[in-house]
């Protein structure tokens, strides 16, 4: 380490999941930290509390089992030594196969840690600029009008995001593709995947869309505007018998090559990454709640087995494009000594948020100790998610969380998904020791 490190301090706007993370792994690196917090002199209307790491909305940080994505990603955090998962491990309560917490013990135990810490200050200020010097932004899905509007200057407004509309995304392999077909409308190309549905079974769908329930709002969410062009799946339905069927299942131009005939309504699936693993559900961007989403849309016969990579949300978010806006270390391109952390870099849940901020902690001590940044690999849940932030394509890039789909396939087929993700773990697990060898 040079000595001239211990000179320089960087500044970390955000003391949620991401900043505290961020915080953590610079001070470990031997390396000053100035955080800034704007709790509690100016609570957001989701948090109460001025605490670090505040949970505002549920207390499950997700799977915990190495049969689930979500699994494997707080496997590999707890081998990069995690603040987040450390102290999610010291307050957790019974939650089955998921890793649940006591939000008031987790959050007094990050705070004690980086309140503690000899090497972190903590500044409670409301930051409305972007700091001079190095510096890792964390300000959350809840970033202040007055910082938006610094951040938007610097990236470029139009790849600056303050509303999520997302459709689900269908793992392929899922599919059963004797009940769907390859093609374009009116023979143009082959590009969607074309879901189709007779009369009686678009009834028994569209009843069971417009009866089931919807995620409630939180209280800074509820003065939010559909835009007639981005209306939830459910209310287009709820206008009437045919609107989806003139809308988004329209089965014009459609013919299924079974019959030769259009069928009665067609959902269409477009691809969504580069590897052609991951399918998005064309204009089904909807507000239900996750378990109905699952359960009405395999009422469609293609998708019946279907596994969902990324279930639709809309929410008030911030987040960047970052294929657009971001290097693949988290580094602002517009701006080499600031990389971003969390959910603004355009990762979506607790615990992709909180590796982002181990990232992009670990990335800005490599720039300061003039090392080089961190390739994860490919086949680990973190170097995943760096990949699709950085190979994503920007003209449909969306909040993603760790799944399946965005890592590498396995070289031989699994059928079962919970064997198939234990596959992909110990495929992890062996690249990520290996990593972690390469560091020493």
């Amino acid at each position: 380490m040079k000595s001239n490190v211990y000179s320089q301090t960087v500044t970390v706007v955000g003391g949620g999941l991401a900043g505290s993370e961020a915080a953590w792994q610079l001070a470990t690196k031997g390396i000053h930290v100035l955080l800034y917090e704007m709790r509690p002199l100016s609570l957001t209307p989701a948090h109460q509390t001025g605490k670090f790491a505040e949970l505002v909305c549920s207390n499950s940080l997700g799977a915990d089992a190495l049969t689930s994505p979500g699994g494997i990603l707080k496997a590999e955090m707890r081998k990069m030594k995690s603040l987040i998962m450390d102290c999610a491990d010291h307050s957790s309560v019974p939650a089955g196969n998921a890793l649940a917490v006591d939000r008031e013990i987790f959050a007094d135990l990050v705070t004690e840690k980086i309140s503690t810490h000899p090497l972190i200050s903590v500044e409670r200020k409301n930051c409305i600029s972007i700091p001079e010097g190095p510096s890792i932004i964390a300000t959350g899905p809840l970033t202040s009008p007055v910082f938006s509007q610094e951040l938007s200057s610097l990236t470029g407004g139009e790849y600056l995001y303050f509303f999520d509309a997302v459709a689900p995304v269908i793992l392929l392999e899922s599919l059963d593709m004797d009940k769907a077909f390859w093609g374009g409308r009116y023979g143009r190309g082959n590009d969607y995947l074309n879901c189709p549905m007779n009369e009686d079974e678009y009834g028994v769908f569209l009843e069971a869309l417009v009866s089931a329930q919807v995620a409630p709002r939180h209280e800074f969410e509820r003065d939010l505007r559909y835009f007639e062009g981005c209306l939830p799946i459910e209310i287009i339905a709820s206008r009437g018998k045919d609107t989806l069927r003139f809308g988004p299942l329209k089965p014009v131009g459609l013919p299924d090559p079974s019959t030769g005939r259009e069928a009665f309504a067609v959902v269409q699936l477009r691809q969504d990454n580069r590897e052609g693993t991951l399918y998005n559900m064309v204009g089904f961007q909807t507000n239900l709640k996750w378990g109905e989403q699952e359960r009405v849309l395999r009422m469609i016969p293609a998708l019946a087995h279907a596994e969902f990579a990324r279930l639709g949300v809309m929410h008030r978010n911030i987040y960047v494009n970052a294929p657009m806006v971001l290097d693949q270390y988290l580094r602002l391109k517009a701006r080499t000594d600031v990389f971003l952390a969390g959910q603004i870099t355009g990762v979506e849940g607790y615990m992709e948020s909180s590796a982002m901020g181990l990232v992009a902690g670990l990335n800005m001590a490599a720039f300061l100790m003039d090392r080089d940044m961190l390739r994860w690999p490919r086949e680990t849940a973190i170097g995943s998610l760096m990949n699709y932030l950085s190979d994503a394509d920007p003209e449909s890039f969306r909040p993603m969380n760790v799944n399946l789909g965005i890592l590498p396939k396995l070289e031989m087929k699994i059928r079962k998904r919970p064997e198939r993700c234990q596959a992909v773990a110990e495929r992890a697990s062996a690249a990520l020791d290996c990593f972690i060898s390469s560091l020493d």
